[in-house]
């Protein structure tokens, strides 16, 4: 659920193989989401579904270049030969693609990306992606549809306001497209020392953390406390300012944190688990968009 372009990225376990072909079956899995999608332009860019396999393998393109040539993050033997960042949920999920049209029509054109998976898809895999550091049983059961985010990076030329307002654009639209009643996903915070993250921890802890009924925990073998200092020496102020700005931003949207961390040594991060119930976004931030989306459809 991390964006790479403004956090560290989310943790996705790897896979020995590309699934290519299963991959091209489940991109299309609504052509009218792809209607959707594509109206939602900002000057050269746009938002839309990824429509082929070619397509989602550019987006592990720009994933790889993100998360294990710009951050460092340790690959497969099999990524690092590709070049591509893979695992068994691209077959079964959809792709949100930020697209330059300035950039001609290849590799280079994609340059923000969002992993969007519902409960169909992840009972294809046997599981979410989130499953491997949380225990997410309660959000896996919510009633109505559900959604993991994650896998969300920016190319390092596109990190303004207007490209991440256009993937949120599009998240919002899917939201609608699908009925979404939950979404939820793993973020991170820089570093692996959560002593150092005392306070930011602490602060999402003492003042975001989820109701019973939502709350994720972190596996009891992973499980690290967010509860390392007290309410009353906690700086909010300072506290939010060292928080990376995707997890303000959904926190912003009225989101919650489940209880525990998970540290991330492969990609140097501290992980938290974010749960956003759509009913909870403004009114005025789902009524905008979805009258674009409207508009768009008609047109």
């Amino acid at each position: 659920m991390a964006d790479a372009s403004l956090d560290q990225p989310d943790m996705t376990r790897t896979s020995p193989e590309r699934g290519e072909a299963s991959a091209q079956d489940a991109v299309g899995s609504d052509a009218a989401v792809s209607r959707l999608m594509d109206g939602i332009r900002l000057g050269t860019l746009e938002v839309r579904l990824a429509r082929s396999a070619e397509e989602i393998d550019w987006a592990q393109a720009l994933r790889y270049r993100v998360f294990y040539e710009e951050m460092a993050a340790i690959p497969s033997p099999a990524m690092q030969a590709q070049g591509r960042d893979f695992d068994d949920y691209d077959d079964v999920a959809d792709h949100l693609l930020v697209i330059d049209h300035a950039r001609g029509n290849g590799p280079d054109m994609v340059v923000g990306t969002y992993r969007l998976i519902r409960r169909p898809a992840a009972e294809k895999v046997g599981r979410f992606y989130s499953s491997d550091e949380y225990d997410i049983g309660r959000l896996a059961s919510y009633p109505g549809e559900v959604l993991e985010l994650g896998r969300s990076c920016v190319d390092a030329g596109y990190r303004s306001r207007g490209s991440m307002q256009l993937l949120w654009q599009g998240i919002a639209a899917y939201v609608f497209q699908h009925d979404i009643a939950l979404m939820f996903g793993c973020a991170s915070l820089p570093g692996t020392d959560p002593d150092a993250l005392a306070e930011p921890l602490s602060y999402l802890y003492h003042h975001h953390l989820a109701p019973p009924e939502l709350r994720a925990t972190a596996l009891p073998e992973r499980h690290v406390s967010l509860d390392r200092m007290p309410k009353d020496r906690i700086d909010p102020r300072r506290a939010l300012n060292i928080l990376p700005p995707l997890i303000k931003g959904y926190l912003r949207l009225g989101g919650f944190i489940g209880d525990g961390a998970v540290i991330d040594h492969q990609f140097n991060t501290t992980d938290v688990c974010i749960v956003v119930k759509t009913d909870l976004i403004t009114d005025k931030y789902f009524k905008h968009y979805e009258r674009r989306s409207r508009d768009s459809q008609a047109s």
